[in-house]
This record gives C-alpha cells, structure tokens and sequence, in this order.
C-alpha cells in the first residue's frame, strides 16, 4: 500500500501513525482519522485476513491515521494490580476519552479529529466529540450508549469462555498481559455500579457529524443503542443485517463505502478551532 507506517511509544502505549506517501509528515495533521479499538481490542486486532483495515481506509481517503493500543492491552504497558488497586470504575470511558486521548492527540499534534471508534471505543469517541467541538466527525461502529441485558449475558459468556474455554489462548495472540486486559474489561462491565452508565443524554451536545453503524445480529447490543442517539448535527444511522458485532469485519463492503462516503461528502468541513 502507498502508506508509511510508523510505530512508537508515546504516554506508555503501543502507537501507529498512518502516513499517505502523499503527506511529508504526521506531525500537525488536520482532520487525521483516529481509530478507537473495541473493549478488548488493541492494535494487532484490526489486523485480518482481509488486511490491515485502518491501513486501508487511510489509503482510500488519503487521511493521516492513528492506531494505538489502551494502556494495558496490546503492547501497551501494563496495569498493575488491574483487579484491585487499580480496577476500572465505572467512569473509565469518560477517563479516556477526556484525560487520555486528549493528552496523546497533544502529543503527536494531531489538531480536529475525525474518530473512527468500535464498540468500546465508539463509545469513547461519541463522548470525547460531546466535550470537544472541534471534533471533525464520528463514526461509530456498535457503540454503547448505555447498558443492556443482552450486553450482560454476552459477558458473562464471554467470562466462562476465558476461564474455561479457549478465549484466553486465542486473545493471547492481541495482548501482551492478555489476562489484565480482560479482567479490567470484563470486571467493570459485570460491576454493580456500571448497570447506571448511560451517555444518551451527554451525547446530545454533540454538533460534530455522527455516522453510526449497528449490526442486527450483534450479542452485545441491539438497534436500540443508535436508535437513542440524538445529536445537534448530522446524524445518520445505519442497521447491518446479517452482521455481528465488528461492521468492518463481518459487513467490511458495505462499512467501507459508509465510512469513505462520509468522508468525501462536504459535511465533513473543518470546524472551527474554538
């Protein structure tokens, strides 16, 4: 592809900047696409057999991209004590979207995003682009807007699966500490204290453009998490059937052309700094 990838380590966390040959440098690139991995996600996971999907987006649109890994997945440093000391609490999205990802944007000065986030990280994007105007644009693939049976009875699944099934040896291969990576994911998520998270209402001060896709087959969320966001600006909402819960995995065709759409149309303008 004619992208450079360049990989590093900033704020402890595993980082890749996607550079079109096009573009002399990352450093101060506007509107550049920000990937957000799912819960138990990480750099390595947007890797498949199709490819690596950032990579190709980034080369379609000819977009800076940036992919990295949470701290305390992929290869990112590890948390120590993560199921005690240092145990999510149940405002661990909101942590990241307005501390961390704020921080590491600074960093790489990277200045109005446009953010491309997956379940846990659509979540993070929807909420950073509520306290950040200058947001570009969200698109956001099985968000989680607030907390549903459903969700919990596929965590539970998911649990038994890594305790006593094969999931543990399989996320092994995405995660250097595989087991904090769950656990921080999975121990917030069946907490008492996380049933009450709910974003529908703060996701109503976002004015960014929002393109929100929802598999109809997804285990960890019905079509109701899109059909209760409500935003200021453009909003769209698309229903995938016969796709589960990763759209640019199971509906890759149909994901694309939605994403490169609402890259191209001019509702995705710069936006103004303050």
């Amino acid at each position: 592809m004619n992208t450079q990838i360049i990989q590093k380590t900033v704020l402890d966390m595993e980082v890749e900047l996607i550079v079109p040959a096009s573009t002399q440098t990352a450093n101060e690139a506007i509107q550049p696409l920000v990937f957000l991995h799912e819960g138990l996600g990480s750099v390595a996971m947007w890797h498949s057999k199709q490819g690596y999907w950032p990579q190709s987006i980034c080369e379609s649109s000819n977009r800076v991209g940036l992919v990295y890994s949470r701290r305390g997945y992929g290869a990112s440093k590890k948390i120590e004590h993560a199921r005690t000391t240092n145990r999510w609490d149940p405002h661990y999205m909101h942590q990241h979207a307005l501390e961390v990802l704020p921080n590491l944007l600074d960093e790489l000065n990277l200045i109005r995003p446009i953010l491309v986030g997956h379940s846990d990280g659509a979540t993070i994007a929807l909420i950073y682009a509520a306290h950040h105007p200058t947001c570009q644009g969200v698109f956001a693939m099985a968000p989680h807007l607030f907390v549903e049976d459903i969700t919990i009875k596929s965590i539970e699944e998911a649990k038994r699966a890594f305790e006593s099934g094969d999931l543990k040896e399989k996320l092994q291969r995405f995660h250097h500490h595989v087991d904090d990576a769950f656990w921080l994911w999975c121990d917030v998520w069946l907490s008492q204290e996380f049933k009450s998270f709910d974003i529908r209402a703060l996701v109503q001060q976002i004015t960014s453009p929002v393109c929100a896709l929802q598999g109809l087959d997804d285990p960890y969320g019905s079509d109701s998490q899109i059909d209760s966001l409500v935003t200021q600006g453009h909003l769209e909402r698309h229903f995938l059937p016969h796709c589960a819960h990763n759209p640019h995995r199971e509906s890759q065709e149909r994901c694309n052309a939605l994403l490169l759409d609402f890259l191209e149309r001019s509702l995705i303008k710069p936006r103004p700094l303050t």
